[in-house]
């Protein structure tokens, strides 16, 4: 995943640049980059996060860069942001998004036209390929929209120009691009509330395939919104942070929707219900509250030197450490029987060890709620990094095991209808293989509910297989 922050002032923006970025570090883990213009030209800075935080890594670019217009990010995956020399003249561009076409593209399109630098795992980075589809337009606004057109998948950007910031959101609307205003400086970032300490407002947020050219002086539509829209439904369900709003719904809320929703359709009488810290606590108050069951924290994440930013990208390191932050309270656990909510199922290795260490510490009961449907197909439209092949994921793993080889999207989308056989007998399997004492996945149709914007709005591919 990833997320951007950009500014532009009439004064020195690198204050707000460096907060304002900062506040996405839950959405990357990477690398990080700032990149400003001001009298001086363009300058930009780039490192690796993966063992420090991102405050850490940029302190010193926070005293000595020097600009009235920035952009920032914080990503999963390439280095960015990049600076161009092109026939548009010199610009910084970050970008957030998936490209599965991308070999097509190079050989169709940019053949014999452009060369492109390999990452370390023999990648092309996805942001120089957007900046080289650009340049084969005359201007910023037609070549942003032939990247919109030509890229399968999903592609937001900030671009930065001496003239402006141009802001633009992917076609469908995937992922969220906000802007915020405050006296003699205009803002766009990924995340809504990333602004709000430091003295902005919201003014709106951009609509599907908009394009807007911000300067300190305001905002400027060069391409109006589109009307169709699939915007990821998991933003709220686990990669959105607690105080973020999109479309208008509030993280924190629609998760306490989803928790209450559960807690509707269950029929079990645990002593506590838990969340997995962070992401399923607030899933656990929902629950908790309409069930009347006491809300509680028997383990602990620990926080001090395990940020939740630090998590390697080989699966194996990622299961220990991911159990080395839970500290269990055994006193709240010895004899109880639990009900856990975490946001979701992906491979399953995390949730059965944490719940053998619940049985460790002496547990009775542990039920397990998590807070979306099946997670049945890997997502097409944003790099989400959790699953390198969909046969990581344990339910395909488990259909696997009942229906062999070769399995059909046709049965696969047997399998997502939670009133199905096919659907009980995949969720009772999972439930043994990870030795829960009961398993019930949210519904789609609750979750949906849970969110409250139109359902043609929202993309749910992950768990139903529809497009």
């Amino acid at each position: 995943m990833g997320g951007f922050f950009g500014v532009a002032s009439k004064e020195d923006c690198v204050f707000d640049l460096f907060f304002g970025t900062d506040y996405h570090s839950h959405l990357g883990t990477r690398r990080a980059g700032l990149a400003v213009y001001g009298e001086d030209g363009f300058k930009k800075s780039i490192h690796k996060i993966e063992n420090a935080p991102f405050r850490t890594k940029f302190e010193k670019e926070a005293n000595s860069m020097k600009g009235n217009m920035g952009i920032g990010c914080i990503s999963d995956y390439e280095a960015q942001p990049i600076l161009v020399r092109s026939h548009h003249g010199s610009f910084a561009i970050t970008t957030v998004g998936k490209i599965n076409n991308a070999d097509d593209i190079i050989e169709d399109i940019l053949k014999d036209k452009t060369h492109f630098f390999e990452m370390s795992n023999g990648e092309i980075n996805a942001t120089e390929l957007v900046a080289a589809i650009i340049d084969q337009k005359e201007n910023f606004i037609e070549g942003i929209q032939y990247a919109q057109d030509i890229i399968e998948g999903s592609m937001s950007m900030l671009i930065l120009t001496p003239k402006g910031i141009y802001c633009a959101r992917d076609k469908f609307g995937r992922t969220p691009v906000v802007l915020g205003k405050k006296d003699g400086s205009r803002c766009a970032a990924f995340e809504s509330f990333s602004y709000l300490n430091l003295g902005y407002v919201a003014d709106r947020e951009l609509g599907p395939g908009e394009i807007v050219v911000m300067s300190p002086d305001g905002v400027k539509t060069l391409v109006a919104p589109g009307t169709d829209m699939k915007i990821c439904t998991f933003l709220w369900i686990y990669y959105g942070y607690p105080s973020a709003s999109y479309e208008g719904v509030s993280v924190e809320q629609m998760r306490y929707k989803c928790g209450q929703a559960l807690a509707k359709r269950d029929n079990v009488k645990p002593d506590i219900v838990a969340g997995v810290p962070d992401s399923g606590t607030a899933h656990a108050i929902g629950y908790a509250n309409a069930s009347g069951v006491p809300f509680s924290r028997p383990f602990i994440k620990y926080t001090p030197t395990w940020p939740r930013s630090f998590m390697p990208t080989i699966q194996s390191k990622r299961d220990m450490i991911a159990k080395m932050k839970l500290i269990p309270v055994e006193p709240l656990i010895k004899d109880r029987s639990l009900l856990l909510i975490d946001d979701s199922i992906v491979r399953g290795t995390q949730l059965r060890e944490t719940t053998e260490f619940l049985y460790e510490s002496g547990a009775k009961e542990v039920h397990i709620r998590p807070a979306c449907p099946p997670l049945i197909f890997g997502c097409k439209y944003l790099n989400f990094s959790r699953t390198n092949s969909e046969m990581e994921l344990i339910t395909r793993k488990v259909i696997k095991d009942l229906e062999g080889e070769n399995v059909s999207d046709e049965v696969l989308k047997e399998y997502a209808d939670p009133d199905s056989e096919k659907y009980e007998k995949m969720v009772d399997k999972i439930c043994e293989e990870l030795k829960f004492t009961s398993l019930r996945f949210h519904r789609l149709d609750d979750m949906i509910e849970s969110v409250g914007i139109d359902p043609c709005k929202l993309c749910t591919y992950c768990w139903s297989g529809k497009e």
